[in-house]
């Protein structure tokens, strides 16, 4: 596995990918979950009994910018494969949306706009957050080996 990081992110672009994905997730994430705040100043707070959904927001920011970037050069190397490219592609985007679905201030947005049906889903979202983070780290795992299983083979990485 060493080995592969090495061929993976000794590209300087891949490098670079992954650390915008990592800050970018972790700092939208982190104003969607109100664990930052900009007006009236920047402030971070972390509220007593909420220190869990911090740990999972930043593996979850973790695991996507090893994920996509690792994604992004099996496709480089993979140009003529496209079906067997798909699941790890897939897994990439569930896992990385299914993290996001914190709703904080959004959900006024939704609910005003679809009534009672954005009520249920913010309901839903609010109540199920911690699980749906878990569920999504669960798929991004699953993603970031078979991504390494495929590396390994498809793409003949010389070690």
């Amino acid at each position: 596995m060493i080995e592969i990081f090495k061929v993976v992110f000794s590209n300087f672009k891949f490098l670079i990918l992954s650390v915008v994905i990592f800050s970018s997730m972790l700092t939208i994430l982190l104003l969607i979950s109100e664990f930052i705040f900009l007006e009236p100043y920047f402030v971070s707070h972390i509220p007593s009994g909420s220190e869990l959904g911090f740990i999972l927001i930043v593996v979850l920011s973790g695991l996507s910018a090893l994920v996509i970037p690792m994604n992004l050069f099996r496709i480089i190397n993979l140009k003529n494969s496209k079906q067997k490219m798909s699941g790890s592609i897939f897994g990439t985007i569930v896992g990385s949306a299914a993290g996001a679905c914190s709703c904080g201030p959004i959900g006024f947005a939704v609910i005003s706009t679809f009534g009672s049906v954005g009520a249920t889903a913010t309901a839903f979202l609010t109540n199920y957050e911690i699980p749906i983070r878990i569920i999504a780290i669960g798929i991004l795992v699953i993603t970031y080996f078979t991504t390494i299983k495929s590396l390994k083979s498809e793409c003949k990485v010389q070690f």
